[in-house]
């Protein structure tokens, strides 16, 4: 499934850096525009990994697990 999300990047010097407001933990950077999106995207992907697990592990006993598409 794929998403879309915003991402608010400046220069910083030589960097780029990145955050994406939707996923406050998700940031990003790079010598090149390009590479601070690639990192950010990743770093979006890691947390939404993390939060995913980790609610999962902590869900209540038998409840019940499916999907939503947005």
């Amino acid at each position: 499934m794929r998403n879309r999300y915003t991402a608010v990047i400046r220069r910083d010097g030589r960097w780029f850096v990145a955050f994406c407001p939707e996923v406050p933990e998700a940031n990003g950077q790079g010598k090149t525009r390009e590479e601070c999106l690639e990192n950010l995207a990743a770093a979006i992907e890691l947390v939404l990994e993390y939060r995913r697990e980790k609610a999962l592990k902590e869900a209540p006993r038998g409840a019940e697990q499916t999907s939503v598409l947005v």
